[in-house]
């Protein structure tokens, strides 16, 4: 039996920076050993919307976010109790290695690196090796040694150009003492399609079996499965108090879901439900009503600018939602905030009418990068997010507000305590902002 508190043995797959190719390995990973009979956790290092959906579709196990600056550290060693009864745990790393941000949060950074040394899991650094050849060795020895105390256990190299570049690859790898697990051979198939937020939504994708299956047998063709598997290492943890899990903010959630809502971080949907919370999905896009006995509707992040005007027609949805706000709260976050304003304005310029529960205008022609954790306390009581008032989010998107008339929600400020603008806004029961809450803060 595995000791209390001890999760089973892990990697963190990470890498140099953004769009090295750690992804399509981490889906070839999940998918190869799940291959050979393995029950493997998946987790994602950070805010990260998309990819657990991905991770769950490649092993088949739901994936949750672990975030050393929004999450404290009881919160984070419950969350990693999922993996109990896995064989093994896989965490995909965000950004570089040690990306964060400059004032630790509840636990730490937010970097993949923090959740490396907290939980004891080696870092698999996928180094892209294109243009460069031994001088990718420096590279990696700069990420093994930056921190002393960091696990590391090697690389994966990618898009290898040929026999003879990888030769020259090893011969630095092997002159810095750095293990290599496996070489990948540059293939311009092995890239998943994105759109402005990163990557597009696992359920959008026009194949996604074909296509974990083929980074799965191209991993397993090319890299030392037996000898990852060995690399795994954890340690004990012991919480330093009781978690704050995230409570429910109402006994039976409306939650839209569908392609122009799908951003819900799942830690919550699995802690609301463990706290006895019916979620009950609808989708706006079929014009489907949310459930009438809900006592609360949650319109969740996604992509409404790109489906703006099959909400705009979706007639009975609407009519149902503004009949709810009448007499029950209504919340949403990113995507769902802007379908509950007046306008919503797309690229083209287009303006679509939306739920008008809210004053706010959007526009998603008039782009502008919003980016970034946010610490958000309430202005007043809200009754859609229940006993909640003090919260860490995060918030990414490119919509510009063009009109926000009524009360703001929160006081909001960044990673580095600087005001946000962005404060979210609140008529009546009804509530939204552009942040997507990750947890409740101390």
């Amino acid at each position: 039996m595995r000791t209390a508190g001890l999760t089973p043995p892990g990697l963190l797959v990470s890498a140099p920076r953004s769009g090295a190719g750690k992804t399509t390995v981490m889906l070839g990973l999940l998918r190869a050993l799940h291959n050979r009979g393995l029950s493997i956790q998946p987790f994602k290092s950070g805010p990260d919307y998309i990819d657990p959906a991905f991770h769950q579709a490649a092993c088949l196990r739901p994936s949750f976010n672990l975030d050393s600056w929004a999450m404290d550290e009881p919160l984070l060693s419950h969350l990693s109790q999922r993996s109990h009864d896995a064989d093994m745990v896989i965490a995909e790393g965000s950004m570089g290695l040690f990306d964060g941000v400059a004032e630790p949060g509840e636990a730490g950074c937010g970097s993949s690196a923090e959740l490396a040394r907290h939980f004891g899991w080696p870092v698999i650094l996928v180094v892209d090796v294109s243009g460069q050849a031994q001088s990718a060795a420096a590279t990696a020895a700069g990420f093994r040694d930056f921190l002393p105390d960091l696990p590391f256990a090697g690389v994966i190299l990618n898009r290898v150009s040929s026999p003879r570049h990888e030769r020259l690859i090893r011969v630095g790898m092997e002159q810095m003492g750095i293990t290599v697990f496996g070489s990948l051979p540059k293939r311009g198939d092995l890239a998943l399609a994105e759109r402005h937020l990163g990557l597009i939504q696992a359920v959008e994708h026009p194949d996604l079996e074909q296509a974990i299956s083929s980074y799965a047998e191209f991993l397993s063709s090319h890299v030392d499965l037996d000898a990852l598997i060995a690399a795994a290492q954890t340690r004990s943890t012991s919480p330093s108090g009781p978690a704050r899990l995230p409570s429910p903010p109402a006994q039976r959630i409306a939650l839209a879901q569908d392609e122009a809502f799908s951003f819900t971080y799942p830690h919550l949907l699995y802690y609301w439900r463990q706290a006895g919370a019916e979620i009950l999905p609808f989708s706006p896009l079929q014009d489907e009503r949310p459930d009438k006995d809900a006592d609360l509707i949650w319109l969740a992040g996604g992509y409404p600018e790109l489906h703006a005007g099959r909400l705009a027609a979706s007639e009975r949805c609407f009519k149902a939602i503004r009949a709810h706000a009448q007499r029950r709260p209504v919340h949403g976050e990113c995507g769902g905030y802007m379908a509950l304003g007046e306008t919503l304005i797309d690229k083209s310029g287009d303006a679509h009418q939306m739920l008008g529960l809210l004053g706010l205008v959007t526009s998603f022609e008039k782009r502008k990068f919003h980016l970034g954790y946010r610490l958000a306390t309430a202005k007043n009581p809200l009754a859609a997010l229940g006993s909640v008032q003090r919260l860490r989010g995060h918030e990414f998107h490119y919509t510009t507000i063009l009109e926000q008339p009524d009360e703001p929600l929160f006081d909001v400020v960044d990673a580095n305590h600087d005001p946000v603008p962005e404060t979210g806004s609140s008529r009546g029961q009804v509530s939204g902002t552009f942040f997507h809450l990750i947890s409740e803060a101390s």
